[in-house]
């Protein structure tokens, strides 16, 4: 059965709002409460915005039970080290799992990149440098995770549980990195070359095992498992529903 999440916009909801919404969502049984990661709220409709890292960190200490996540984390917002030493520290200060959503961030002419060009940022042009940036996050969050890593990263943040690594895709070469190296996969659902995407993380993910996620505009139609859509991702065998909701936090449901 299909795990639903929520997401929520700090563009046009305050703190208060938001801490309370992940509230609401923890009673109703979502599964994880998931934050954006931008820096200005106007590329999400609003006119403000909390940092991704730091509102984690306050959901982790303002909720007890629900999962946290980021769908996805801008692999250029910070350096791969701080990102990854982020992520762990999520992870221990909330003792639950964290999905570490991370995606290769938005090309210079996208409107998504008006942001980091405001304040300085990187914004890589070249498609396979910023699949590159993902592949370095993922193999550094292995290496620096692992019980048996090197003297020099011994005392980085070494999360339990460890999070999973969710690779939000675009492309099919970037469905195949995450098939390679991450622990799953999250598709935009109505975007095409979706079923694309999937079929090439799977094939490079082989047999181990491999999450499929998926994610949408919030609808309250898509709580009920037996809506077309929620059909159509039994059928394509999604694990995870990130419902995005864009608007003031206000008609989240009482159970899922």
């Amino acid at each position: 059965m299909t795990v639903l999440d929520v997401q929520i916009s700090p563009a046009v909801n305050d703190w208060a709002a938001i801490r309370d919404a992940a509230l609401v969502a923890e009673s109703a049984g979502f599964g994880a409460f998931h934050v954006f990661d931008h820096l200005a709220g106007r590329s999400l409709g609003g006119d403000t915005m909390i940092e991704g890292v730091a509102l984690l960190g306050a959901l982790a200490e303002a909720t007890s039970t629900i999962e946290l996540g980021a769908m996805v984390m801008n692999v250029w917002n910070r350096q791969v080290g701080t990102l990854v030493a982020a992520a762990a520290s999520i992870a221990h200060l909330s003792a639950r799992r964290f999905h570490f959503g991370i995606g290769a961030g938005a090309a210079p002419d996208s409107r998504w990149a008006a942001e980091q060009l405001a304040v300085g940022h990187v914004v890589e042009s070249d498609l396979a440098a910023r699949q590159r940036r993902v592949g370095e996050v993922l193999d550094l969050a292995r290496a620096t995770w692992r019980d048996d890593r090197t003297e020099h990263l011994s005392t980085f943040p070494l999360p339990s549980p460890v999070p999973s690594l969710i690779v939000g895709v675009n492309s099919v070469g970037l469905s195949e990195l995450a098939g390679r190296l991450a622990d799953g996969i999250n598709v935009p659902w109505n975007r095409p070359g979706r079923d694309d995407f999937l079929a090439a993380a799977d094939a490079a993910a082989g047999d181990r095992p491999f999450v499929r996620t998926a994610y949408h505009t919030f609808d309250p139609g898509l709580l009920d498992p037996d809506h077309p859509a929620r059909v159509e991702m039994t059928e394509r065998r999604i694990d995870r529903l990130v419902l995005a909701h864009f608007g003031p936090a206000t008609d989240l449901p009482g159970s899922v």
